[in-house]
């Protein structure tokens, strides 16, 4: 097992896949807003998601989302810190469900990544309660897991008022 210090550098994230991914490829390393660099990181990736057909996009989604659990719950467990804000891969998962019901466009982009952002950093409830009561990987997960829920349906009843 790889011993942490609560501010990993990258060379002791690529000795570990998992941390590797908990903490987005590095991204969550960033000194200053690490969710939000965190989530423009996970982009890259939507762009790749976006070329799949929808069952199967969903299906990764899913999978990285159920995944997920275990790899913020190691690292949170190696750092010794609940959520950690570096653990990032809950923004990367996030923004892919936010996302994922809206149709591929600079448009949704935008407004899919300012408004997962904006339910993560603010918390509005469910929200919080579950940031607060429930733990583990799952609490760290869950929360991003919603407020990407949160952002997708408000794109899609923002655009659907404006395109009627």
């Amino acid at each position: 097992m790889i011993t942490l210090t609560v501010n990993p550098r990258f060379s002791q994230l690529v000795r570990s896949p998992v941390l590797l991914l908990a903490f987005g490829f590095g991204s969550g390393l960033s000194p200053k807003a690490p969710g939000t660099v965190g989530t423009i990181a996970a982009i890259p990736l939507w762009l790749l998601l976006v070329q799949l057909p929808q069952a199967a996009y969903i299906l990764v989604v899913v999978l990285a989302a159920i995944i997920g659990i275990s790899i913020c719950g190691v690292a949170a467990e190696r750092l010794g810190v609940h959520d950690h804000g570096g653990i990032v891969w809950d923004e990367f998962v996030g923004l892919w469900i936010a996302m994922a019901f809206l149709p591929p466009s600079y448009v949704s982009l935008a407004l899919g990544f300012i408004l997962f952002r904006l339910f993560d950093i603010i918390k509005p409830w469910p929200i919080s309660w579950l940031d607060k009561h429930v733990g583990g990987g799952l609490g760290i997960m869950i929360d991003d897991v919603v407020a990407g829920l949160a952002a997708g349906v408000c794109v899609l009843i923002i655009q659907t008022l404006l395109l009627n």
